[in-house]
């Protein structure tokens, strides 16, 4: 060849680079692409697909806590959904068979309220049948959507075949769960106060129950004492003025259901004499709030005439303030406290709990005198036909009229209001249904099992739930609506006591309502189901309370379908399912079998704005999902979720999802660059064994599989957001910061078959098959669209593998982890002196630098072991090594000093490396002599370990 070069034989030697290929780019507007996934996905029954590749395998199953069939879904809603799907995902990873089957509440008064907004009410514009039959068209649209919105976010699970509360067959369950329940003994009748919704006009379990400010009136009452001469013995002083015991509630209306007056048997109490405008007087207080009850009477200079302990003045009889005829006695109660009021407790069995259960102890009356929309009923002893509210106001007044208001004022306070409609609620005493705590021990059983039998994540989870079942009252299961699951009991007329053949008779039921829903009761009497012994019965017309319903899926859902199974291994809610769904599914499931219905169970937070506040319209601070769908796409939204940590309150605000969509085009990019590199390469024929690849690339490999081993654990223990950082880190790091720089030589300028680029696009090829694993239970649309890319991929779909083994070398040879994590700070030094030596303008690029180091003995050791190599790991185009002397400038690292100038040589053409031997060759001018090896030779050999 002529050592002249003419335009006819000028060799374009920019066509020889090894350019990645744009046939592997993975395109933009995922938001967009998406959706077109997803409709391949289920036309390929994406679902049944990963079940069959599970067949045989070790079952894992969350069980899917169900949300309401009612609104439009909210970021709360995609957190739940989306750490439920994360977990099963990586669940199949581990080769588990993690079937997903998720489910709907679909009974119950919120959609009983929409119903009626556009039927009608009950019996007014419609009838009970009908009015159902609309109830549960409506729940079957509301599923639709939900469904719809979940899909969208990349879930995947049997959305053909849910699970839902209405079915027929899961109606029926619900029944016969109650059915063994009542026959283990855990069921009682009783008249006994419940919370009360008066524009429910039902009872309200107490997850139904949250609570807020509420104004109340605030009134000190003076109950009399009636035997004077019966107080002075007690107390061993004579006592001759008129005498109040007196109480402080912030519920006068309940005043005239007052049965007694509850004293803590411990407590100091003092007999004192008061001058007021009436005359001389005396009161009967903790003696810790004597001072304190005096200044809101208005009263100066008590006179103590006696101390004494409550249990003292015990069936001490007093003068009911309100009713003539009636006198209650003194009663001792664990209940009462000296923080704050009197520390005498005015008590109506019918209107609070505690009330009701000192009441136990003494046989007092259960009187209820309020009907359920709040008016005194017309057998009231007082204000029949009047509502609570409005006869505070005279109530009041009676007892300033009688001299017994010793105070009133208005307080702002923490009081319990309705879930659903946001209106202060009641306690009031009816008949109902209840789950007993204590009769057969369902409590201590309970307690027993969180101790023992459930692992909580995060930990603080068991304490809430511990402290909850310890104190919360007998569970109210009936409810007074229509649209619910039946108590399809017979109660005796005379008695009240149940059917004998109780038991059948719900088998008897459940199997009709099997054929017909829940109709098949509502809409038979009892004589249908018992004969002639009809007569002496009552059907039972209430429903069951819905956290009944969805707390028995543990029978009725994972005993009943053949691919799940019982005890789940999780369930995984929101913290409020402490006092809901956690709490209603143990405690039915221990009362049928003795044991937990899950293994471990998961608590996640709820989602606020920056400022930790609750994510509202009225706030102003509410982000609708579409927006933020339309923003980052689903893939950018399960990445938020998952890089959160759920334990606790979870942030969303613009910014917020700003940065997590910067976080995600890292993850993006670095993968587009792994298949970019991968263009033309050939696993079966072009990968070479690990103990072949060069140095770098056998490094690699060891820090990818130690990352791997970092997220496989972060997986198991359910941290999603350690799995996003050492995702993230890997990218920025061991990546993108370090190992992808350097490779880019040998990509672009090597042979394109050479031992070089094969070295590398083996490792390459490794990476790229672990990372889309890594990210495919997160980032499942990314993975999904990157999984064909890769090389002779033969799996159609990423979900239905496992965890790739990455090849590490078990060479002796190999450099050390701690050697390369040496060699990066070698690195990190240089480049500082290389970016000062650009700025002074004694070189351009990196590739246009000779690197001098003195180096000490260790570190020596360790630069030798790279040999020529280490020019290309720092990037330059010359690197030399000496023994350690005081030459050039000193770096951060000890023991290494470094001189940066320009590299002898020319550039080459190709390569852009300064070389010595570039125009030496005739042949190839501008090349040097790797380069020419590259273009019409074998292609360069690189040493390996």
């Amino acid at each position: 060849m002529s050592d002249k070069q003419t335009p006819e034989n000028v060799v374009d030697y920019k066509a020889t680079l090894n350019l990645p290929g744009t046939e592997f780019a993975m395109k933009a507007n995922l938001a967009v692409r998406e959706v077109k996934w997803l409709e391949q996905w289920y036309a390929d029954n994406i679902y049944q697909q990963i079940r069959q590749s599970r067949i045989g395998k070790k079952k894992y199953i969350l069980h899917d806590g169900p949300p309401y069939a009612n609104g439009s879904l909210h970021l709360g809603h995609v957190v739940n959904k989306v750490l439920k799907d994360i977990i099963v995902k990586s669940r199949t990873l581990d080769g588990f068979d993690a079937p997903y089957v998720p489910g709907w509440d679909c009974h119950g008064l919120p959609i009983e309220l929409k119903v009626e907004e556009k039927v009608g009410k009950v019996g007014v514009n419609i009838d009970a049948s009908a009015f159902r039959k609309a109830c549960r068209e409506y729940a079957l649209t509301q599923i639709d959507h939900q469904k719809k919105d979940f899909i969208r976010m990349g879930v995947i699970g049997d959305w053909d075949n849910p699970y839902l509360t209405m079915n027929f067959q899961q109606e029926a369950d619900i029944v016969r769960t109650l059915g063994e329940i009542q026959k283990a003994g855990h069921i009682q009748p009783g008249l006994k106060p419940v919370n009360w919704c008066m524009d429910c006009g039902s009872a309200l379990a107490e997850a139904e129950v949250e609570y807020e400010d509420k104004k109340s009136d605030a009134i000190d009452v003076g109950f009399a004492v009636v035997d004077l001469k019966d107080l002075s013995s007690r107390v061993g002083v004579e006592v001759t003025h008129p005498t109040d015991m007196v109480i402080w509630t912030t519920t006068p209306w309940t005043l005239p259901a007052n049965q007694a007056v509850s004293l803590h048997a411990e407590i100091n109490y003092q007999l004192i004499q008061v001058d007021t405008e009436h005359g001389i007087h005396n009161l009967i207080l903790a003696q810790e709030l004597v001072e304190s009850a005096c200044e809101r009477y208005k009263l100066q200079q008590p006179r103590v005439l006696a101390d004494f302990t409550g249990n003292v003045l015990e069936k001490l009889s007093l003068q009911h303030p309100l009713l003539v005829e009636r006198q209650v006695p003194v009663i001792l109660g664990e209940h009462v406290t000296a923080g704050s009021g009197t520390g005498a407790v005015h008590t109506a069995p019918g209107h609070g709990v505690d009330d009701y259960k000192v009441g136990l102890t003494y046989n007092l009356a259960v009187e209820n005198p309020v009907g359920g929309n709040g008016v005194y009923l017309p057998t009231a002893p007082m204000l029949a036909g009047v509502h609570i509210y409005k006869a505070n106001p005279q109530i009041i007044e009676t007892l300033a009229q009688a001299n017994k208001l010793w105070a009133h004022h208005a307080i702002q306070h923490s009081y319990p209001h309705c879930w659903r409609h946001k209106t202060p609620i009641i306690f009031r005493a009816t008949p109902q249904w209840f789950i007993s705590m204590d009769a057969q021990n369902l409590r201590a059983k309970a307690l027993d099992a969180i101790e023992n039998d459930i692992q909580f994540v995060p930990d603080w989870g068991k304490n809430r739930i511990e402290s909850m079942i310890d104190g919360r009252p007998d569970w109210c299961i009936s409810r007074q609506r229509t649209w619910g699951v039946p108590i399809p009991f017979f109660v005796h007329k005379d008695t009240n006591a149940l059917h004998p053949r109780t038991p059948e008779l719900l088998e008897q039921v459940a199997q009709l309502i099997e054929k017909e829903g829940i109709d098949a009761w509502f809409n038979r009497e009892a004589k249908d189901f018992i004969g002639d012994e009809a007569e002496h019965y009552n059907c039972v017309r209430d429903t069951l309370d819905v956290w009944f319903d969805s707390g028995t899926t543990h029978s009725g859902v994972l005993k009943q379908r053949p691919e799940l199974q019982a005890p789940a291994d999780l369930y995984l809610e929101g913290s409020d399912q402490h006092r809901g769904w956690f709490q209603s599914s143990l405690l039915t499931s221990v009362a049928v079998t003795g044991k937990a219905p899950y293994k471990a169970l998961l608590t996640h937070g709820f989602t606020v704005d920056e400022k930790g506040r609750k994510l509202s319209k009225s706030l102003g601070n509410f982000i609708p999902l579409e927006d933020i769908v339309k923003q980052l796409g689903a893939d950018g939204l399960r990445l938020y979720v998952a890089s959160s940590d759920y334990r606790y309150e979870i942030a969303a605000s613009k910014e917020i999802f700003s940065r997590v969509s910067d976080s995600y085009r890292r993850i993006r990019n670095t993968l587009r660059f792994l298949l970019a590199n991968l263009n033309g390469f050939a696993p079966s024929t072009d990968c070479l064994p690990v103990d072949q690849l060069i140095a770098l690339d056998q490094y690699i490999l060891q820090r990818a599989a130690e990352v791997q081993k970092t997220i496989q654990q972060a997986y198991t223990d359910m941290n999603f957001h350690v799995v996003c950082t050492a995702i993230t880190n890997f990218c920025i790091n061991d990546l993108g910061g370090f190992y992808l720089d350097i490779i880019k030589d040998r990509q672009y300028t090597g042979k394109a078959d050479s031992q070089a680029r094969h070295s590398a696009q083996t490792a390459l090829y490794h990476i790229v098959q672990a990372f889309v694993r890594w990210i495919s239970p997160i980032l499942s649309f990314t993975a999904q669209e990157a999984w064909p890319l890769i090389p002779e991929q033969t799996e159609t779909y990423v979900f239905t593998t496992e965890w790739y083994d990455i090849p590490v070398s078990a060479s002796q040879n190999l450099i050390s982890e701690a050697d390369w994590q040496c060699l990066i700070q070698v690195k990190s030094a240089i480049n500082k002196q290389i970016e000062a030596a650009r700025n002074a303008k004694l070189i351009g690029s990196n590739l246009s630098a000779k690197v001098e180091l003195w180096a000490d003995a260790d570190l020596q050791k360790v630069l030798n072991q790279l040999d020529d190599e280490l020019r290309f790991v720092l990037i330059t185009s010359q690197a030399i090594v000496y023994d350690y002397a005081e030459q050039g400038e000193a770096t951060d690292l000890a023991g290494l000093r470094v001189k940066i100038s320009a590299a002898d040589g020319e550039k080459c053409a190709r390569c852009w490396h300064v070389l010595p031997d570039v125009n030496t060759h005739a042949a190839h001018p501008g090349l040097c002599g790797r380069c020419i090896l590259n273009v019409t030779g074998s292609g360069e050999v690189r040493k390996y370990a």
